[in-house]
């Protein structure tokens, strides 16, 4: 079993928030980034911090990674950041994601729209956790 490729992954769940038509309407646009530009336009979507946690043990090879979409809005209130959040969420239930050759297998586990209180913004947070799709039963 090959472990969760970090780069892989994140460009798989990169192509799969680019092709919901729904998000890219919610952004104005495709607007979903690593690191965004200078000045980026709002609303957008950032791909956050992915620790990579090895279980291998023996001859059994396993790793799960982490993966947290942040998204970014100045306006529309909470409403349209849960509209957001539900768009991200959709567009990555059931997409064919792959780290090599090896499918993967996206948990959601928390997803959370707050207010910035140091500059009246949205933030939305959702929390993702990948596993080799062979080693699902083994993570439970």
């Amino acid at each position: 079993m090959t472990p969760v490729r970090s780069e892989t992954l994140r460009q798989s769940i990169n192509q799969a928030l680019k092709a919901s038509s729904d998000l890219t309407a919610l952004l104005g646009g495709v607007r979903i980034y690593d690191r965004p530009p200078e000045p980026a336009g709002f609303p957008f979507i950032t791909l956050g911090q992915s620790p990579l946690r090895d279980w291998s043990a023996g001859s059994e090879e396993g790793s799960e990674q982490r993966l947290t979409v942040h998204v970014w809005s100045p306006f529309g209130g909470k409403k349209h950041m849960q509209d957001v959040i539900k768009a991200v969420r959709t567009s990555l239930n059931d997409w064919p994601l792959a780290s090599g050759r090896e499918r993967i297998m996206l948990n959601h586990e928390f997803s959370e729209a707050r207010l910035d209180p140091e500059d009246d913004s949205f933030h939305g947070i959702v929390r993702y956790r990948a596993t080799p799709a062979s080693s699902r039963a083994a993570a439970a």
